[in-house]
């Protein structure tokens, strides 16, 4: 009995040990089957770059030159020669206002230079008469005085009364006002009939020249200081401020999303920042060979930067959660961790510039995030980036201000 017990025994020794080797064995194999299916993905190395930026902001045109038309004298308004739109040249007739009690003036004025010039030359007369009589003493010298006297006050009453008429001419020429210089005509609000002065609060019209255009926009504190900063390492700060105008290209996007076909220069920056907006407004000079461009219309200014020492990564790198922005890392041991990121701007080929949350170095996976969770391992591949497409521009949010007065 006590021989049978221990054979059990041997036997239930036995199959434990066979036990415990199978299910060694199964771990073993387990675990070279999770290394064996490690999921192979690209995987893209931080480093920094050179890249070209554009930046996007709102501008509003404007002629090169601006003329508010604004009657000299009062007065109905008569005639209109042209009509709102219309094409002018320098020196063609616009508005009449009725002449009449400037052509009185005129009138009244000429008048008055015609007794002034006969009581001249009855002095004159006078001086002539005397003069010989005071000659030979028949006659007292104070005589000869007192008519060269009068005759020096008929010469200045002819003077006045000779600019009285240049004055009346000049009055009555204001009766008929004529363009300043080529252009558009803007909207009449006048009509025939209505009684214009210059002290009206709006003009007749404003004539606006469109062969140049001006194109008024805000930048943000922050982006005209990386204007100063592209510029040539060789210039001081304020070398460059003076000169920042002539050394920025720019072009122009219409209302309708075509882009303008010429090229416009940043010709000039406004003395201050905006306390309430934090931004400055700068101006750009763009031609207007076929009229395209009108005061009034709206557009996006596009600025391109070259900037250096950025670190870019690749769009598909990103996935959004909860409003923020991040990037799946790896640790030197391959194993997936979480990364927040901030995006500073889009760049050519599909990449976004990082401001702040990777460094140089750094590993990340591109492509297939929703295929590893966090701190799961990977097996690393070569990233093979993508053909060149033009970027989407991230809105600026200092860069919206509303226009200044320059």
């Amino acid at each position: 009995m006590k021989k049978q017990l221990n054979n059990g025994l041997r036997i239930a020794a036995c199959f434990g040990l066979c036990g415990f080797f199978f299910l060694g064995q199964a771990c073993s194999n387990e675990v070279k089957k999770n290394n064996n299916n490690e999921i192979a993905l690209p995987v893209y190395k931080v480093d920094t770059q050179t890249v070209k930026v554009r930046k996007n902001f709102l501008g509003t045109v404007e002629g090169k030159i601006d003329v508010e038309i604004r009657p000299q004298v009062s007065g109905e308004l008569m005639e209109a020669y042209v009509d709102e739109g219309d094409y002018v040249e320098k020196g063609q007739k616009l508005f009449k206002i009725n002449p009449q009690t400037y052509q009185q003036d005129l009138n009244r004025a000429l008048a008055n230079l015609n007794v002034e010039k006969s009581k001249l030359a009855k002095a004159e007369l006078e001086v002539e008469r005397l003069r010989p009589l005071i000659e030979h003493e028949v006659m007292s010298p104070v005589r000869l005085e007192t008519a060269k006297s009068n005759y020096q006050i008929a010469q200045a009453d002819l003077k006045q009364a000779s600019a009285e008429v240049a004055n009346a001419r000049i009055q009555l020429g204001y009766t008929t006002i004529e363009a300043p210089v080529s252009g558009y005509i803007g909207r009449i609000p006048k009509r025939i009939g209505n009684l214009v002065n210059p002290g009206d609060k709006e003009p007749i019209t404003v004539l606006t020249d469109v062969h140049e255009v001006y194109v008024y926009f805000s930048i943000s504190e922050s982006n005209f200081y990386n204007l100063l900063k592209t510029q040539s390492s060789n210039e001081s700060l304020e070398h460059a401020a003076k000169h920042i105008d002539t050394s920025r290209v720019v072009s122009l996007i219409l209302s309708d999303g075509t882009v303008y076909p010429w090229k416009g220069v940043i010709d000039a920056s406004s003395g201050q920042i905006n306390k309430n907006t934090g931004s400055i407004l700068m101006r750009a000079n763009f031609p207007n060979k076929k009229n395209m461009l009108r005061s009034g219309n709206t557009g996006t200014v596009v600025l391109q930067q070259e900037q250096h020492g950025k670190i870019v990564i690749p769009q598909k790198a990103t996935f959004d959660l909860q409003a923020s922005t991040f990037v799946k890392k790896l640790t030197d041991q391959n194993r997936v961790v979480r990364q927040k990121i901030r995006i500073e701007n889009s760049v050519p080929n599909n990449r976004y510039i990082v401001s702040q949350g990777l460094h140089v170095g750094d590993r990340i996976i591109v492509g297939g995030l929703n295929r590893v969770t966090d701190s799961v391992r990977i097996k690393p591949m070569p990233y093979q980036p993508d053909t060149l497409v033009a970027p989407k521009v991230l809105p600026s949010k200092n860069d919206t201000a509303a226009k200044d007065s320059f």
